[in-house]
């Protein structure tokens, strides 16, 4: 049995840059769900309604399912992560548009872009990798 010096695997047959991602996504969902509570994160504020929260909510939820799906290394895990990122993406769009996420100062700003940059960056990820999941 030859190993690939190029493709390095973590226990349980998964690649460590698909750890690597899933555990940020996961983290990444667990803040996006703190500061639908929270209403601030990092100096950046958003509206303290209650419909903000239930869609912010929402949308650290899908995040943080799409890293746990990750990590089961399953194609229909992946296509239902990359779902998910979808739905993260479309739900940040619309909390600008809407107006519960406020855009009125660049900081704010920025970080709508950033955050929605990241996400979709992931979801590319996942879909360049996808034939790595069994």
């Amino acid at each position: 049995m030859t190993l690939n010096p190029h493709h390095q695997t973590a226990p349980f047959g998964r690649s460590w840059d698909l750890i690597v991602v899933a555990g940020f996504t996961i983290l990444a969902g667990l803040a996006e769900v703190v500061t639908g509570f929270s209403h601030t994160f990092f100096g950046i504020t958003t509206s303290a309604v209650a419909l903000f929260t239930v869609a912010a909510t929402g949308i650290g939820l899908s995040y943080l399912a799409s890293g746990v799906l990750m990590l089961t290394m399953k194609k229909w895990a992946a296509t239902a992560a990359l779902a998910l990122l979808s739905i993260d993406i479309v739900g940040r769009i619309l909390l600008a548009v809407t107006g519960l996420y406020p855009t009125d100062t660049a900081k704010n700003t920025f970080s709508l872009i950033a955050g929605t940059l990241v996400v979709a960056l992931v979801a590319l990820y996942v879909g360049w990798k996808r034939k790595s999941f069994a």
